[in-house]
């Protein structure tokens, strides 16, 4: 404290985030001055306090005892006593800017010449509240998060006549308060973490008012498919419809470019506020009772994550483009201010910046918003071929990833997983007796790489595989087909029985043996452009990789022989139908359907993973008793492995599992 000169602060409001404050400071040791407006206020506050420090002291997070830290809180509602003897003053008055100014006039006038002056404002430009007073260059923006004491995340917002120094001291105090601070070196409507939230929040209220889907429906997909604490509606509720239409009216009104959300329009004016009130997208046991929306662990599978998250991507361009945030801040806002599990460049570059701005291109197609055109640096990042982790290089660089060049596959490791890519989009990765060799000399590369627990196949350009090369059939003989045939079906064979999970990431065609390959594969996950089908009837021949044999086990003899008998192609819908893919999203969001599940499978025992597909492959094929012996030995194997143990042990300590494939 000594080092910074700071050792006494003024917090002018005591209300929802002021008092909050206060004790942030007065447990990391300042004397506090805590002033408002009444003693009703001012007592309301300190008894929130106390509460909160008693419930940090039970849980053994304080350093000292709560009568030590209440000691240094004085309250007062003078402005010019709470003001006149501090180093550094904390403004956390309604989100008012005349209120605000007013303040600050005042306490100008009787803070010390060296006192530096910040405001928790989330909306109002710091730049604006620093020109009532003469000490501009000692104003900054420092914004809490709420509840301050448990929140780690702070804004530190430069304005325009913010000098270096002062920048650097409130970023310093945050450290010394316990917080981790980001810098918001542009003054700009919302700072970070409401520019990112709310382009999730207007998204989520677009697709709903746009397109009918259900609100439930859009907070499971939140919760399930990205891992968020919470949905957007449910957190709307928690912040407030009120607080939260008065943010995105005060962020538009300063240049913030977006489309009002109607729905929180008619639930305000209808006095339905969220939590607060009992009622707002969701219903509550009664005014500030919350509890959790329930949701079942299948609902909202089907929605699309890329599209949802899509807008706040193109916000984390603009936000570096414009030099407001380093990705370091922003990811580190994302996760300590949102409680996201993942930093924004993490989930872009997972995704494919392609494959986001595909999704901006389509929400502007919609919409009909200009909001949702795709901001440069991410148009610059797909020109240059800076895709994500696909191509070693996104928002961020990523040396781990190795690529070996075979003359028709690429074979990508990018732990946990290896990418098999067919690599001959000018061909549509057709299939040749060398592709299928190279695939199998892939496979047995990674086999034993304990880095990799899981393969994906996918091809390059528009294709999976639109099958075998027909070059290959002209003047050969029955005995040299045969072969052939044989050949790729070792291949086929090679997939089905490997020791890891393998993937099929169906990109867009998968026809004869292309289909015959993923059919190889344990799940098949398709875009919704995919087309599948097994067209070897109209060539004359029939399917030789297995197709008339996997395609029967997938579905049944009758949609079988409709699909080899007609030869026909259909669409990835009908093929889920079909149950010969295992799930169809849009073709923006495969890439990270895939590594969602990537990550699924990988943090699965490896070995039990391994015996489970054994026992299905293996079972298929043999009669019922002999399927259930097999299935009976294999289980004593897996619960001899260290994992097995590990994975009980887990369970009864109520801990996540870490599993080493021993």
């Amino acid at each position: 404290m000594s080092t910074l000169g700071i050792k006494r602060v003024a917090v002018i409001g005591a209300g929802t985030m002021g008092h909050g404050i206060a004790e942030v400071f007065a447990m990391a040791g300042f004397e506090v001055n805590l002033m408002d407006i009444s003693e009703d206020i001012l007592r309301n506050a300190i008894n929130r306090i106390r509460d909160s420090l008693e419930r940090l002291s039970r849980r053994g997070e304080l350093r000292e005892g709560v009568d030590v830290i209440m000691a240094r809180i004085r309250t007062t509602t003078d402005l010019a006593r709470a003001v006149s003897d501090v180093d550094f003053l904390v403004e956390a008055v309604p989100e008012n800017a005349e209120l605000k100014k007013n303040v600050f006039r005042e306490a100008d006038k009787y803070a010390p010449p060296h006192a530096i002056f910040v405001s928790n404002t989330s909306t109002i430009p710091i730049t604006e509240l620093s020109e009532a007073t003469n000490r501009r260059d000692k104003f900054a923006g420092m914004h809490f998060m709420n509840p301050p004491p448990l929140m780690k995340l702070v804004e530190v917002i430069r304005g325009k006549y913010t000098s270096d120094d002062t920048i650097n001291t409130v970023v310093q105090l945050a450290r010394v308060l316990g917080k981790e601070p980001v810098v918001v070196n542009k003054d700009v409507p919302g700072f970070i973490v409401n520019r990112v939230l709310f382009r999730v929040m207007l998204e989520a209220c677009r697709e709903v008012v746009q397109e009918g889907v259900k609100i439930v429906d859009l907070d499971a997909m939140a919760r399930n498919v990205l891992g968020l604490p919470m949905g957007p509606f449910e957190l709307l509720d928690y912040i407030g419809l009120d607080t939260s239409l008065f943010i995105v009216k005060a962020m538009m009104e300063r240049g913030f470019r977006a489309h009002p959300c109607p729905l929180l329009e008619e639930l305000v004016s209808k006095g339905k506020l969220g939590v607060k009130s009992g009622e707002g997208f969701y219903k509550y046991p009664g005014p500030g009772q919350y509890v959790k929306p329930k949701i079942l662990p299948e609902q909202g599978l089907d929605l699309d994550p890329v599209r949802l998250m899509a807008p706040a991507i193109n916000e984390l361009a603009w936000l570096i483009r414009e030099g407001v945030a380093t990705a370091d801040d922003i990811d580190k806002s994302v996760r300590l201010g949102l409680n996201y599990p993942w930093g924004l460049t993490e989930f872009a570059d997972e995704a494919g910046l392609d494959n986001i701005v595909d999704a901006l291109n389509t929400l502007k197609s919609v919409s009909g918003w200009e909001e949702y055109e795709p901001d440069p640096l991410l148009l610059e990042y797909v020109k240059t071929g800076r895709l994500g982790r696909k191509t070693g290089k996104g928002f961020r660089d990523y040396p781990e990833i190795e690529e070996r060049r075979f003359e028709e596959i690429i074979l990508r490791v990018d732990p946990p997983a290896a990418w098999i890519i067919l690599n001959k989009p000018d061909k549509l990765n057709v299939l040749t007796p060398r592709m299928a060799d190279e695939i199998v000399n892939a496979l047995r590369m990674v086999e034993d790489d304990p880095r990799v627990r899981v393969v994906v196949i996918t091809g390059s350009g528009r294709a999976f595989c639109a099958g075998a090369d027909i070059n290959q059939f002209q003047n050969a003989t029955p005995i040299q087909m045969f072969k052939a045939m044989r050949h790729y079906q070792s291949m086929t064979l090679e997939i089905e029985y490997y020791t890891k999970p393998v993937i099929a990431a169906i990109n867009g065609y998968a026809l004869g043996g292309g289909l015959e390959i993923a059919m190889a594969c344990d799940l098949r996950i398709a875009s919704e452009e995919a087309l599948l089908g097994q067209p070897e009837v109209n060539l004359g021949i029939i399917p030789g990789a297995g197709g008339t044999q996997r395609l029967t086990r997938l579905t049944n003899p009758g949609i079988s022989k409709e699909l080899i008998l007609t030869g026909k192609q259909i669409s990835a819908t009908k093929a889920l139908e079909y149950g010969i893919v295992n799930r169809v999203v849009p073709k923006h969001a495969l890439e990270y359907e895939v590594r969602r599940w990537v990550k699924d499978l990988a943090s699965k025992p490896p070995l039990a993973l391994m015996l489970a597909k054994y026992a299905i492959n293996y079972g298929i094929e043999a009669p019922i008793w002999s399927s259930l012996n097999g299935e009976a030995s294999l289980f004593g194997v897996a619960i001899s492995t260290k994992d097995a143990a590990e994975g009980v042990r887990a369970f009864l300590e109520k801990r996540r599992p870490k599993f080493t494939g021993e």
